[in-house]
């Protein structure tokens, strides 16, 4: 992994827009089914959208039916950092970008094979680096 990216939250503020700054920072959800990458079908590796940070492969995207864009595992598991989230009253995990903190969104355990994992991220909080195939 490359090096910690650590700003003030005034210096996110001038490179992040408003509602990526609202999710990234602040760790708030945008609204289901309304989003750029939960029906992307294009093959990629998908970005941190606030530091650049590799994170996901187009290969593991699958669709979960939840109105974000799912993926069943990271490309390395330095790139993400899970934490407890409390937040709402239940007992999550939150998926954060390993190199800046940003928050991604929040991994649950009913995912497909072979992990069974379902990492249901905020798009806003993505790129997609297109491959060129």
């Amino acid at each position: 992994m490359s090096q910690p990216v650590k700003l003030s939250e005034e210096d996110w503020r001038k490179i992040l827009t408003p509602a990526q700054f609202l999710v990234l920072r602040e760790r708030a959800t945008e609204p289901p089914f309304t989003n750029e990458y939960a029906n992307t079908h294009q093959s990629g590796i998908y970005l941190c959208a606030a530091c650049g940070n590799e994170l996901f492969d187009s290969k593991t995207k699958f669709e979960s039916g939840t109105g974000w864009p799912s993926f069943y595992a990271p490309l390395a598991q330095d790139k993400i950092a899970l934490a407890a989230d409390r937040t709402t009253g239940l007992s999550r995990q939150e998926v954060m970008c390993a190199r800046c903190r940003s928050h991604l969104g929040h991994v649950f355990h009913d995912g497909p094979p072979p992990t069974h994992l379902r990492y249901c991220l905020n798009s806003v909080s993505l790129k997609l680096k297109k491959s060129k195939d």
